[in-house]
């Protein structure tokens, strides 16, 4: 049985893909006027700006340590070698977890929002739920087949999305409206709610963590996957920056809060048709759905790469470790997400959940703490394999902690306001437990002995 990936993938490959994932379209229509609103700040462009630079200082150590894990397992695999193998379980099963989580939760939304389209055009609606079973079907193919098929919708998607953000940003530049430096106003971005503000604004990165799952089809990963993730965060964190300036500048620093939190749904779309022309609108609208897809594919594949890692480790049956003859991708393990994106989704419209109140809210939240547990845990595990592994230079330590008391900081906030994230102190109650029994549970399963993959030698750490 080929259990070895075809190394296809370049820097430019990794960082579609993993930039797609964080769905800038979505989080410039959606999530910016979730932060002005829940910040009650029009100091976003900072709180942007201070998750750039949590996110920089982790991807220091995280890059360090990239050519010491020869695994595709990303999260499992750092925190593996660095704090041992109970924690490196725990923290695989708690990226299954998070990630699944992530993608039902992306699906279900999606076919809200795309069944809001069809509806919107040709006045026939569609279920959601059928929609969503469409989406998982094409999801499904794209996953199966080599990763290059992937990598060139999700590039393509991610063009189109960028050059609407841009378009945007040129039509209030262009508007002669005033641009305004109260964005950029420490005092701005320290009065209402700025710790809720940093967090949302952290959320919006999701995503851009993934290039290490790629290692395993990539060129030459020892450089490829370093630079892709340095990469991904200065572009994400750029283009954020620069959009939130403008939108703000745009929509008035002193009105922008007001309208986001009067119309969140609308008031981006609704700008963006105001500054360029009334079909923007639409063209928004149409590349939220995009975004969401290409969103979803991106975490399908995440997945699969999480699954293929734990198969050829031994942690769970290796046949999910087979690569496709043809395709030279994970195309079993492929199979088996979408069998359980499908089914997750079955059983929660079985249980006539609201997809986006309830499935999306509490699902997305609860998928979300998961990846803040689990950038911290490896920000401490670069740390730790720095100081016992191999030796780190001492800038790559100072970064690495730094990074670690970030993300404990954004951790903190993700716990204290849990309860809002997904949707009530009963929710919040439930999916904590749930997070904490998944990752015992599979901290406790019997550690493997089968070795990592031999595409780079096993660091001298015995603190397994």
């Amino acid at each position: 049985m080929k259990t070895t990936l075809t190394r296809r993938l370049g820097v430019p490959g990794i960082v579609l893909m993993v930039v797609a994932a964080a769905a800038p379209i979505t989080v410039v229509a959606a999530n910016f006027p979730l932060i002005l609103s829940v910040s009650e700040s029009a100091g976003m462009p900072l709180m942007v700006l201070a998750a750039t630079a949590i996110l920089l200082l982790f991807s220091v150590g995280y890059a360090w340590m990239t050519p010491h894990v020869p695994d595709a397992g990303a999260f499992y695999s750092y925190v593996d070698r660095g704090l041992g193998r109970r924690a490196g379980l725990g923290t695989a099963g708690l990226a299954l977890f998070a990630y699944v989580l992530l993608t039902v939760s992306m699906t279900c939304y999606l076919g809200v929002q795309a069944g809001n389209l069809i509806e919107l055009w040709s006045g026939v609606q569609v279920p959601w739920w059928a929609v969503s079973a469409a989406m998982i079907a094409v999801v499904g193919f794209l996953g199966y087949r080599d990763i290059n098929l992937s990598a060139k919708v999700l590039g393509a998607v991610l063009v189109l999305e960028v050059a609407a953000v841009l378009a945007i940003d040129l039509g209030v530049l262009f508007s002669g409206r005033e641009l305004t430096s109260v964005p950029f106003s420490p005092a701005e971005a320290m009065s209402g709610a700025p710790g809720l503000g940093l967090l949302f604004a952290f959320l919006g990165f999701f995503g851009f963590e993934a290039t290490a799952v790629f290692r395993n089809e990539a060129k030459d990963p020892e450089r490829t996957v370093p630079r892709a993730t340095y990469i991904a965060v200065l572009s994400i964190g750029a283009l954020y920056i620069l959009s939130s300036w403008l939108i703000i500048s745009g929509l008035g620093a002193g009105n922008a809060v007001a309208l986001a939190t009067d119309s969140p749904d609308s008031v981006v779309v609704g700008f963006a048709g105001e500054i360029l022309a009334p079909v923007m609108t639409d063209i928004v609208q149409v590349l939220v759905v995009t975004s969401m897809f290409a969103c979803m594919l991106a975490f399908h594949n995440i997945v699969s790469r999480y699954l293929f890692t734990l198969g050829q480790r031994g942690v769970l049956p290796v046949r999910l470790a087979a690569v496709h003859p043809a395709h030279g991708a994970p195309s079993r393990a492929s199979f088996w997400v979408t069998g359980v994106t499908a089914a997750v989704v079955l059983v929660s419209a079985a249980a006539q959940l609201d997809p986006v109140l309830e499935i999306y809210t509490w699902y997305s939240g609860a998928g979300a703490i998961g990846v803040i547990v689990m950038m911290t845990l490896t920000s401490f595990a670069t740390v730790s394999f720095g100081t016992r592994g191999v030796s780190a230079p001492g800038g790559v330590r100072a970064a690495g902690v730094a990074g670690g008391i970030g993300l404990l900081g954004v951790l903190a906030l993700s716990i204290w306001n849990f309860p809002f994230l997904v949707g009530g102190n009963l929710a919040a109650i439930i999916w904590g437990a749930a997070l904490v029994l998944v990752f015992a549970a599979a901290a406790a399963l019997p550690a493997s002995t089968r070795p990592a993959p031999a595409d780079a030698p096993e660091p001298a750490d015995t603190a397994r």
